[in-house]
């Protein structure tokens, strides 16, 4: 399961200076005990990680917060336990907009 995070107005180093966040993450339970950081960027790069899920249907949660976290860890890595009540409540979240979509 893919699930996107962004911020479409969070400061970048200060003066003002505003960009898009982007981090995607994978999660397969069968192979993973947990999500991990697949794509991450700033700027363009957010902009094309967007693009990218938007174009494969993958839906696309926002928090300032949370990107502000997971942007923090390095590529590939799994995420922390403090956040797999977050996390998994997102997951969730996708899971059921999935089914609804599917039921139409």
């Amino acid at each position: 399961m893919n699930d996107e995070e962004k911020d479409t107005r969070t400061p970048s180093h200060g003066g003002g200076d505003f960009r898009q966040r982007a981090v995607a993450l994978r999660y397969n339970r069968d192979k993973e005990h947990a999500p991990r950081i697949v794509a991450k960027g700033s700027g363009q790069i957010a902009e094309r990680i967007i693009e990218v899920a938007r174009a494969h249907g993958i839906t696309i949660y926002e928090d300032k917060d949370l990107i502000e976290l997971l942007s923090k860890l390095e590529l590939y890595e799994v995420i922390p336990p403090q956040l797999y009540q977050v996390i998994a409540e997102i997951l969730a979240f996708v899971y059921r907009l999935n089914k609804k979509a599917f039921e139409v």
